[in-house]
């Protein structure tokens, strides 16, 4: 039997644990099936320009409590082009691979699911900090994510009793709340906002001001990046660090903490700061968890490739490892439901 070949890819923002992934899908691949691996470099970027590296055993040693990604990454979509999706089938071809191991979030598995759709072998992992992916209980990185927000708002808790401030704390999350709710309840904020409800300024200024009227002289709010704020004037909106786009047609966002912490400091005369942790939540080292989950699904993914179970995704459903169709992990997204977040709203104010 001729020997195989398989590419794995990262795509979308770096993540902890991604290397975690590498090192099980490569090493039971190799052990075990007798595969060949090529790292695909910088995600789809590297699809589009028959960009690799050799991966064998030698280069995934001592990668599995690194964070980041040994393979680059970048948010290259193939098919804002007309032709992307059919010159990564092509350079498939170029590239030998008999399969293909995409691991991201919505947008890169995304592609992959087009793909899959053009009969290219795929299968997916997902990977995102949001835990916003649709099929899975949990997502690697997202445990990291929380425990790093989670030391912040210990500190910031510290630093806010000791000078009677209301501190902002400003948390990734465009479209869910999970890093901030999950946090910000291990951290005991005062206030959460997430992107899955709506909020006025009035309402989070009479939380707050509800907390101080019964003696508490400090507050800590707990804020997603894509939580927008109601205004009778004009629609909500989302607030952006600068205009336009990237290759997925999302905006950057970020400054919606500075503008509660304005708002909240105009109103009520609190002495107010913001912090942004911004790329501190997906840097560094992943916790154990992650080096688990991730290691679980790199093997779950090299198996599916083994069984030719093309264009489906590995996903955590209670304790066990399944797969789940493409099409299905990004047909929606996975949101914060209304009764985790009233069980969080008992702690407000």
């Amino acid at each position: 039997m001729a020997e195989k070949t398989v590419g794995i890819l990262t795509g979308g923002g770096d993540c902890p644990g991604l290397n975690a992934v590498i090192r099980a899908a490569v090493r039971k691949g190799i052990t075990q099936y007798d595969y060949r691996f090529k790292g695909i470099q910088k995600g789809w970027k590297g699809m589009m320009e028959c960009d690799w590296e050799p991966l064998g055993l030698e280069e995934i040693s001592g990668i599995l409590p690194k964070g980041g990604t040994i393979l680059g990454t970048s948010r290259t979509n193939p098919f804002k082009e007309g032709d992307g999706g059919d010159m990564v089938a092509e350079n498939m071809r170029r590239m030998k691979l008999d399969a293909l191991i995409a691991i991201g979030g919505e947008d890169t598995l995304g592609v992959a699911s087009k793909l899959n759709d053009l009969d290219v072998p795929v299968v997916g992992v997902p990977k995102t900090i949001d835990n916003d992916l649709n099929g899975t209980d949990y997502t690697f990185g997202f445990d990291t994510a929380v425990n790093i927000v989670t030391e912040a708002i210990d500190r910031i808790h510290t630093t806010a009793e000791s000078h009677n401030r209301v501190m902002v704390i400003e948390v990734m999350g465009r479209h869910s709340g999970w890093i901030a709710l999950h946090a910000g309840l291990a951290g005991g904020a005062d206030m959460i906002l997430i992107p899955e409800q709506k909020y006025t300024v009035d309402e989070i200024v009479q939380t707050i001001e509800k907390r101080h009227n019964r003696g508490k002289d400090f507050s800590i709010v707990v804020v997603a990046e894509g939580v927008m704020l109601q205004a009778e004037e004009k629609d909500d909106e989302f607030v952006v660090q600068e205009a336009g786009l990237d290759e997925f047609g999302h905006v950057k966002l970020g400054g919606i903490g500075q503008v509660i912490c304005n708002e909240v400091e105009r109103r009520t005369g609190f002495e107010t700061r913001v912090t942004v942790l911004g790329h501190l939540q997906r840097g560094g080292t992943p916790t154990a968890f992650d080096r688990v989950l991730g290691t679980r699904f790199g093997i779950a993914a090299v198996d599916l490739v083994h069984a030719k179970n093309f264009g489906n995704m590995v996903s955590l459903q209670g304790n066990e490892i399944v797969s789940i169709p493409l099409s299905e992990a990004v047909d929606k997204l996975k949101v914060v439901d209304q009764e985790f977040y009233d069980l969080a709203r008992v702690f407000f104010g």
